[in-house]
């Protein structure tokens, strides 16, 4: 087991020069496959999921539209792939183990996201109490936040105003116990 949680980081350690010689979206894309989440691009419907089977062309055509991260390791030590991304409308956390507060207070102080994220799913995420929620107060444009399964959140009432009171057209789904 602890040879997987080191395997883990080592797939979400940063490296600033690939982002640097290929862009953001093809860096963090190969981040997002690597740790097993799909993504999909601006213009395509269909999901990418086989890291050998990323698209080729030039630099820059294909723009992250669409992250899904079901069951995958990504971790906040790799969510700096995240700062160059200016075209995700949609996340869905899934069953991410190493999804914790941290992660999210990370998602929502991402420029970019902060302006293009429309909806956000957080699904079965163990790790993740009210504190990480409220967080997501700065995704300003956030449209839609769906929540289920997440027995870190202990306040749900409170929670829910918190975010409500600081985001009044978000449309807020709950399936928390």
């Amino acid at each position: 087991r602890a040879f997987w949680g080191w395997l883990n980081a080592v797939f979400n350690k940063v490296d600033y020069e690939r982002i640097r010689a290929v862009g953001p979206d093809r860096a963090a894309s190969e981040w997002l496959l690597r740790c097993g989440a799909l993504v999909r691009y601006q213009g395509y419907e269909k999901w990418q999921q086989d890291y050998n089977g990323l698209p080729t062309g030039p630099l820059g055509k294909y723009k992250i539209e669409a992250i899904n991260a079901t069951d995958s390791c990504i971790m906040y030590r790799g969510f700096d792939y995240l700062d160059g991304l200016e075209h995700v409308t949609e996340i869905t956390l899934q069953k991410c183990i190493y999804i914790q507060d941290q992660c999210l207070q990370r998602l929502s102080e991402t420029k970019n996201l902060q302006k293009s994220l429309l909806q956000l799913k957080i699904i079965s995420c163990g790790n993740v109490t009210d504190k990480g929620i409220i967080a997501l107060h700065k995704l300003t444009n956030l449209e839609y936040l769906y929540l289920s399964d997440l027995p870190g959140i202990r306040q749900k009432e409170t929670t829910v105003q918190i975010l409500q009171q600081a985001l009044p057209n978000l449309e807020l789904e709950l399936d928390l116990e």
